[in-house]
């Protein structure tokens, strides 16, 4: 049998190295590359889903030449487009409106945005993300103006806005009295045995009395008098009632004879009551605008309709049949009220000027 001698033997075993090699290099340049492919697409995707979005933010007012009639608009269907991507909101009731724009979108392309809202005429603005506050002003629609189908409006005056709030007040429902008696020989030698007089040299005795207002409530402005006796010869030995509260206590000391003293207070009752209260709201044109505290509650509108004096309450709903209302909350819960005039009613021309 033939045998490959040891060179042959040694030539045959490199080229088999040569070709492991070979392989082994085009594999690790085909993972090398594969690697390289999957960094290429991850990293995009990556600094898309991580980078910070752009917000637009904006407002949405009347469109009018008085500042004081640029009123905010709620319920604005608020779009911004820019090639074929379509982003979307609604505007508040402070007319406020904020959208994300998609990833793709950055500073400086080009957008539009359109404003939708069935009493006002459609609003398109073409604009530039930027670091802006995007303002829009639209016009109210003619018929959104016009008076009733006679031709005739009914006037809304005498506004007054009411309502009320809770707290807890305390109401005097009645006093309470009560004697009582300091028990007492005079002109006896102490001896230092207490209680003494003050000086040390007369034997005293001490007697108090106790009040107790009852469950809910307190006394307040409670006094001590010594009403009969050598009363110079007495003083108040603790002041356990001054300060009222449910329970007062009142001792007094005695160095002469019996003398009788006198406790009184004034009895209160803590209770929730209910306050109302009044105010009249600002008329800018076809809106009136009020602010309340945050505990206001039963919330009314009183008008006169055509001479006739009507008090309209709110509601959640916040409806009324002549006008369309909204609330907003402030930082500190007060709560911002907005009512825009319906079709076919006015507030008198009087009003609208002050």
């Amino acid at each position: 049998m033939f045998r490959p001698s040891i060179s042959r033997r040694r030539i045959w075993i490199l080229q088999s190295d040569v070709h492991v090699t070979k392989v082994t290099n085009r594999a690790l340049w085909i993972a090398l590359f594969g690697v390289a492919a999957a960094i290429l697409v991850a990293l995009p995707l990556w600094y898309l889903s991580h980078r910070k979005p752009i917000w637009l933010k904006g407002a949405i007012i009347v469109k009018h030449a008085d500042p004081r009639e640029r009123l905010p608009i709620a319920d604005v269907d608020v779009t911004v487009e820019s090639d074929g991507v379509v982003a979307a909101a609604k505007s508040d009731s402070s007319g406020f409106f904020m959208i994300q724009l998609p990833a793709f979108v950055r500073s400086g392309r080009a957008v539009t945005l359109q404003f939708r809202h069935s009493e006002y005429q459609p609003l398109d603005v073409h604009e530039l993300v930027a670091n802006k506050l995007y303002i829009a002003e639209m016009e109210p629609l003619a018929n959104s103006l016009r008076g009733s189908a006679n031709g005739s409006e009914v006037t809304i005056g005498s506004l007054r806005v009411r309502y009320s709030i809770k707290a807890m007040t305390e109401v005097n429902i009645g006093s309470a009295v009560k004697q009582f008696q300091v028990v007492n020989i005079g002109n006896i030698p102490c001896k230092g045995q207490a209680p003494c007089s003050p000086d040390g040299k007369w034997k005293a005795a001490i007697g108090s009395a106790f009040l107790d207002a009852g469950a809910g409530n307190v006394f307040r402005d409670a006094r001590v008098s010594c009403i009969a006796g050598p009363c110079p010869f007495t003083k108040i030995e603790k002041d356990d009632f001054s300060k009222g509260g449910q329970t007062i206590t009142a001792a007094a000391r005695n160095w002469s004879d019996t003398t009788t003293y006198l406790l009184e207070a004034e009895v209160f009752h803590s209770m929730l009551t209910e306050r109302v209260h009044e105010s009249q709201p600002a008329v800018f044109g076809r809106a009136l605008n009020f602010t309340l505290p945050a505990s206001a509650e039963g919330v009314c509108i009183q008008a006169d309709v055509d001479g006739q004096t009507i008090i309209y309450p709110l509601g959640p709903a916040l409806f009324l049949s002549w006008a369309n209302c909204d609330v907003s909350v402030n930082r500190d819960q007060s709560k911002v009220y907005r009512c825009n005039l319906k079709a076919g009613y006015q507030f008198p021309v009087t009003t609208g000027q002050r």
